[in-house]
């Protein structure tokens, strides 16, 4: 039986969500995976809410891909390249699970670039030994969906089917490994240093990205420089044109460019609406 009743809660990995004061996040539970899992699953999140007027959340996804089951519906997500939003209305809540980058081809059964900007229902993903899976996540989660032992529940229900997944294959392992690292080193910003780092060819590295994520290598380093960026306007940092060149933008016009046109908003706009924020310069 997976270690979840009592389940240890992880830190909130806050770089992908464009939360502030006019876009509040709803309580969220988050849990590690059974140590069994590490390969296949990065952590468990449950959201609940009890809104009086729609609220829309927006994130820049990590290159993962993830499985939601909800009160009303059920799907498996590709990697959307650009800010993900779902509105939230009324009474409701949701299980996800965010898998490992390497993952997803495994429990999709065919290359993540055909879900890439998209979702299907699980259903079409889920084999007949599981295909009561969201009917019984739906259960654990009705009497509660509060409650610690109700997550807990939804979660061995959820880890059972994803057990049917390992182990993780050498080439997923392989993406696992891709992505930590360039997480852990923000200034790989080319594809020859990824490439090197586990051991391809670039035109290798681009097949395996493509294939085991329905991304490109340079998306990856993107999407990790804007995780930093909103890790950083969350902090409070103001200071807009040394964030550029920290991040490695020539300039302020290119960081502020690729934010808004990622994001809907300026990095100055985002830092405005965080909670203490001081006024930036305008930008």
């Amino acid at each position: 039986m997976p270690n979840t009743r009592g389940a240890r809660r992880v830190d909130p990995v806050d770089r992908a969500h464009l939360t502030g004061l006019s876009r509040p996040s709803p309580p969220i539970h988050r849990y590690a995976p059974s140590s069994h899992l590490t390969d296949l699953v990065d952590r468990f999140w449950i959201p609940v809410w009890s809104l009086a007027e729609p609220s829309t959340q927006s994130t820049l996804q990590h290159p993962v891909c993830l499985v939601v089951v909800s009160n009303t519906y059920a799907r498996f997500y590709g990697v959307a390249r650009g800010r993900s939003s779902v509105t939230l209305e009324g009474d409701g809540w949701a299980v996800g699970t965010m898998l490992t980058p390497g993952a997803g081809r495994l429990l999709l059964g065919r290359s993540v670039a055909t879900v890439t900007d998209r979702w299907v229902d699980l259903d079409t993903v889920l084999s007949s030994d599981h295909a009561d899976l969201v009917g019984r996540v739906r259960a654990a989660m009705a009497p509660d969906p509060d409650d610690a032992d109700a997550h807990a529940d939804a979660i061995e229900v959820t880890e059972q089917w994803l057990a049917t997944h390992l182990p993780v294959d050498e080439q997923g392992l392989l993406v696992n490994e891709l992505v930590t690292w360039l997480r852990d080193h923000p200034d790989a910003t080319r594809v020859s240093d990824m490439a090197r780092e586990v051991g391809l060819t670039e035109r290798s590295l681009q097949r395996l990205v493509e294939q085991r994520l329905g991304l490109s290598p340079k998306w990856l380093a993107q999407r990790r420089r804007l995780h930093d960026a909103v890790e950083a306007l969350k902090a409070g940092t103001t200071g807009l044109a040394d964030m550029a060149a920290t991040l490695g933008y020539t300039d302020q016009a290119h960081f502020t460019h690729d934010f808004r046109t990622v994001t809907g908003m300026t990095p100055g706009e985002f830092l405005r609406d965080q909670p203490g924020a001081v006024t930036p310069p305008r930008g």
